[in-house]
Order: C-alpha cells, then sequence, then structure tokens
C-alpha cells in the first residue's frame, strides 16, 4: 500500500508554503493556542460531529469527539471538530429524509474547503449515516464511521419496551380502549431511557450495520450500545486509526467497491433491516461507481435468510441483546460463506481477517442458518402496474396471510385526510380493504416521510384487527411492522400509476410472484391518464425547490441527478491556494 510523507499531505497546502497566504493560514491557527509544531507535516483529521439538543440519538456525541480526538493525538494527529447538520429523526419536519442529501452536500464540500487528510464521521440517528458517507465518498479522503450506537431497552412495569414498535402497539391499545391514561404515560417515559438511537433494528441499526458490513467502521463498532464504556474505547481508536489510514493513502474507492456493496446487503438481510436500506444503500452504492439496483436486492433477499431475532421482525429481543450475543461480527461469521471475505476494509486488513475469532453466545438471539427467524431476507421487492418501477414490503414484519392478498382500495390523497378519517368508527371498511396514501413520495410528502405504516382505522381496532394491507408511496420508520408496501415507484405526485388508482378498485398482492396491481382494464387506466392534471409545485423558493428540481425516485436512491459522480472529486479542485 503506498506510503504517504507529510508533503503529501493534503494539508500540506495550506500549512507547507513560504508565501502570505500560508502566514494567514499559520497564524490563524496561533490565534487557537496552537503552536505550529502542533499542526504542521501532520495528518489533520476532521472530526465532521451531527451532535445537536434536539437530537437524543446523540446526546453523548460531545464527550465522544474528545475521545476521538485523543486517539488522533495519541497517534501523531492533529485533530479538528466540526459541527455537522444534525438531522434528527424525531423533531425534523416535514422529514429527516428531506435533509439528508443537505447533509451529504455539507459534508463534501467542508471536507474540500478545509485542510483535512482525513475525516471520523460521527453518526447513527437514521439520515446521518448515508449522508456522511454519500458527502465523504465524493470528496474521497481517507474516512472512518463511527456509529453512535443504541440505547439501553426500554422498560416499564417490568416489561421491556422496543423503540417505535411499542409505539405503535400501544397506541393502537390505548385507542381501542385497552390501557389507561397513567399506562401510556408510563410507556412515554419508559421507552427512551439513555442516549443513543433506536434499540430496535430500525433504521439507525440496520444502516450502521450497512456501514460496518461495507468495512468502512472498525469491525463491529455498529453494535457497541452508545452508553457503554467500550463504544468511548472505539471512539479512541478511530482517531487512532484514522491518522494510519491517511499515512497509508487508504481511500474510500478502496473499500467501497462493488462486492462491499453486496456484503451489505446480504448483513442487511440476515438482520430484518429497515426498509429504509433500500434507498440508501443504493445511493450510497451509485456514489461509488456502482450500480446496485432494486433486482439485485430482491435477489439478495430471497437467498438470505433472516437470522437475526430482534424486533421488530423478531420477537423476544433487541439491540443491547444482540450486542451481547456477539454482535455483528458474531453475525457475519455466520453467514460467511455468503460473503466476499476478501473485501478491504478501514483496518487495513480483509473481512475475514476481521471476522477470525468471532463468536455467537446466544444462538436465540443470533440464529445458526439451519434454524432462521424467517427463510428468505428482511425484504422483498414488487413489480406491477401499480410499480413499474418498483415498491418494497418487509415480509417478515406481517402476518403472512396478507402474502396472497385480493381487496378493494379506500385512496387517500393527503396525510391529513388520512388521519381524519381513520378515527371514524363509522368508516365503510372491512379487513380486506386494502389503505392506500399517495402524494407522499420524495417530491409529494414533499420529501418522502415516513408515514407509510398507516394507522389502523378505529373501526377495524375495535374489531380486533391489529394489520391490514396498506400501500404508499412513502416510506415508514424502520421500527414500524405490519403488512405495507412501500417506495411506490414512479410516485403518485410526479404521475405514477397510483395517482390513477381509485377508491372500490381491486388490489391484488402476490408475494411469491413479487406482483402487485390494480386489476383495472388498460383502457380505463388510459382514460384516467388523459385527465390527471399535475399537481402544483410544492416549494417557490429556497432547498425545497432546489430539493425538488434534483431528487431521483425512490429505486434510483433519491440522491440528487447532480451527485451521482463516483469518488474523489477533490481532485478536481481549483489551484486557489
Amino acid at each position: 500500500m503506498t506510503q504517504k510523507i507529510a508533503k503529501d499531505l493534503r494539508s500540506a497546502r495550506w500549512f507547507a508554503p513560504d508565501d502570505l497566504r500560508t502566514f494567514g493560514h499559520k497564524s490563524r491557527m496561533m490565534q487557537l493556542g496552537y503552536a505550529e509544531d502542533d499542526f504542521r507535516d501532520k495528518p489533520v483529521i476532521g472530526i465532521l460531529n451531527t451532535w445537536s439538543e434536539l437530537n437524543t440519538c446523540h446526546a453523548h456525541f460531545r464527550e465522544r469527539a474528545q475521545d476521538v480526538k485523543r486517539g488522533v493525538l495519541q497517534a501523531g494527529g492533529f485533530g479538528v471538530e466540526l459541527p455537522s447538520l444534525s438531522v434528527d429523526e424525531s423533531f425534523t419536519k416535514p422529514t429527516s429524509m428531506m435533509y439528508r442529501n443537505m447533509l451529504a452536500m455539507e459534508t463534501e464540500e467542508m471536507i474540500r474547503s478545509h485542510p483535512l487528510d482525513g475525516v471520523v464521521l460521527m453518526g447513527g440517528c437514521d439520515k446521518t449515516t448515508p449522508g456522511l458517507v454519500l458527502g465523504a465518498i465524493s470528496a474521497g479522503v481517507p474516512l472512518i464511521y463511527l456509529p453512535a450506537g443504541p440505547m439501553l431497552r426500554g422498560n416499564y412495569a417490568g416489561r421491556i419496551l422496543g423503540s417505535g414498535s411499542d409505539a405503535w402497539k400501544y397506541w393502537d391499545e390505548r385507542r381501542a380502549g385497552n390501557i389507561s391514561d397513567a399506562e401510556w404515560l408510563g410507556v412515554q417515559g419508559g421507552i427512551a431511557r439513555s442516549a443513543g438511537t433506536c434499540m430496535t433494528m430500525g433504521t439507525a441499526s440496520t444502516m450502521t450495520a450497512i456501514a460496518d458490513a461495507m468495512g468502512i467502521t472498525l469491525p463491529g463498532a455498529s453494535s457497541i450500545p452508545a452508553v457503554d464504556a467500550g463504544h468511548q474505547r472505539m471512539s479512541a481508536a478511530c482517531g487512532r486509526r484514522i491518522v494510519d489510514m491517511v499515512w497509508e493513502d487508504l481511500t474510500p474507492e478502496k473499500i467501497i467497491t462493488a462486492p462491499a456493496c453486496r456484503n451489505a446487503a446480504v448483513v442487511a438481510m440476515a438482520t430484518g433491516c429497515s426498509t429504509n436500506a433500500v434507498v440508501h444503500l443504493i445511493a450510497m452504492a451509485r456514489r461509488a461507481g456502482v450500480d446496485l439496483t432494486l433486482d439485485d436486492l430482491d435477489d439478495l433477499g430471497r437467498k438470505t435468510p433472516l437470522i437475526t431475532n430482534v424486533r421488530p421482525s423478531g420477537q423476544d429481543y433487541l439491540m443491547e441483546d444482540f450486542y451481547y450475543a456477539g454482535g455483528l461480527r458474531a453475525l457475519m461469521k455466520q453467514i460467511e460463506s455468503m460473503l466476499d471475505t476478501n473485501c478491504l476494509t478501514v483496518t487495513g486488513r480483509s473481512m475475514g481477517e476481521n471476522l477470525q475469532g468471532a463468536e455467537v453466545y446466544n444462538d436465540d438471539v443470533i440464529r445458526p442458518l439451519s434454524n432462521p427467524v424467517y427463510k428468505e431476507g428482511s425484504l422483498a421487492v414488487l413489480r406491477g402496474n401499480l410499480c413499474p418501477d418498483g415498491a418494497v414490503i418487509k415480509p417478515a414484519a406481517c402476518d403472512p396471510k396478507f402474502y396472497q392478498h385480493q381487496g378493494p382500495a379506500l385512496v387517500f390523497d393527503s396525510y391529513p385526510e388520512m388521519k381524519e378519517s381513520v378515527d371514524d368508527e363509522n368508516l365503510t371498511i372491512t379487513p380486506d380493504t386494502v389503505m392506500v396514501l399517495r402524494n407522499a413520495g420524495p417530491q409529494g410528502g414533499p420529501g418522502f416521510p415516513e408515514w407509510g405504516m398507516l394507522p389502523i382505522p378505529k373501526a377495524l381496532i375495535n374489531q380486533g384487527q391489529r394489520d391490514m394491507l396498506r400501500i404508499s408511496d412513502a416510506r415508514m420508520s424502520g421500527t414500524s411492522y405490519g403488512a405495507c408496501v412501500l417506495h411506490v415507484a414512479p410516485e403518485s405526485y410526479v404521475g405514477g400509476p397510483l395517482a390513477l388508482l381509485q377508491t372500490g378498485d381491486i388490489v391484488q398482492l402476490d408475494l411469491d410472484a413479487r406482483r402487485l396491481d390494480m386489476l383495472v382494464d388498460d383502457d380505463e387506466l388510459a382514460r384516467r391518464r388523459a385527465a390527471w392534471q399535475a399537481p402544483k409545485g410544492r416549494y417557490e423558493r429556497g432547498y425545497g425547490y432546489f430539493y425538488a428540481k434534483h431528487v431521483t425516485q425512490a429505486d434510483k436512491g433519491c440522491d440528487f441527478d447532480f451527485l451521482e459522480t463516483g469518488f474523489g472529486r477533490t481532485a478536481d479542485e481549483p489551484d486557489i491556494f
């Protein structure tokens, strides 16, 4: 592997010459209290920190940034912390997904515009992982990803609670009158007990596992709970390792290859991943010049058994249990025969070398291939006249009776309309009805919000029903569950076939055949198409206007069309020094 010397450092362009520009750079560093020996001829490491007081998943990142800095210093580098956009999942409206690409752009430009030789990316909350990684891939400097880690298990009245999943469950029971206000408040106060991401296998844990399997974290880093002392040690180790990566010139293009992306997809399927993995993994692969498609993911899903017994696809356990059972290294060891173990990782070693010695300590949490939670992977991709460019369903998290289903559509054109109707106890609906929410995709939402787990109408709740077939061009939280078909593409807002569906039309799902169709003849669809009118744009100015002009559809990863340009754009920097 190529070994850099000090004069080859990217930061040397700022600090090495003997000229007036460099005088300005050095004097300003001295203004911060540093001596020239602190930063000259050393790798300058950017610590991109997505901490925010409104991002509870990252509440511990103030301290972890100092742990990283300690590691950088120990390895002979110079660490600088830079605040990054914190696209938290809970508070960002209309949806954090709308700002994933803003974080990606900020990350890329922050790296390009500053004297950084390598970066530690501090993220974890759902969109921060893909946002940071997308930008750093395009910037092209050595990177290492530091996952926030899951929070502790929830607990109320002796019952273990899982993020999101139990919120949906207990909300339905409250609507049915089965739990009291006091119990509801008890669940509310007990479901999130520490810093860290959702402790179910939601989008956060899915995406950090993908980063781990892709080879851009320290081995097994994604499994460590946020408040475990091991997380502090891992953070310092990230700081030490990134310095060595700079000297080794171990850039993202050497790690994020087509086999690495395939490994990430296989691991995602085996974990019971969030449906959001589809959009983010496709976007990350495309940034790296890898043509990963929905059909590729469906093919891997058919071949990969789900062996992680963690909610919501599993039944009994949460991410803390997964860590104690051996974590992601143990899971990857179980499916080692399905992985390309020759892939290079940020350690400078192969995945196979990183997996040596990994063990499973609880084979009910991390199952053997002979005893899977579900015989196929977590996700399936559907096609049909409702979704010619694809849609996604999570079979392991819904009742098998919906794998083959036919019923009349009940169509809602907006989230407020749907929300009002589901509380109508006199709503005309049956268990066979197919609820549909449209105009909720990348442009229609706007921003592709997590509205796809449509609430069960109260009229059915009162009959004891807790699941039904639901279809949307929205996403849903990775902590969600149920018979939900999502990411319908093209979305209805831009004229996809879902825009032509009417209440009362018969919808047919055939999971085995991977089909989703409306049973409406072609002539009638042509008449509806001729009558359809495009809605007015959601935004007239600002980022929303820009976003709508350039975001791609769900099947392409929802990246901006002008950013899918591959690795190492720092090479295009103008000579402005």
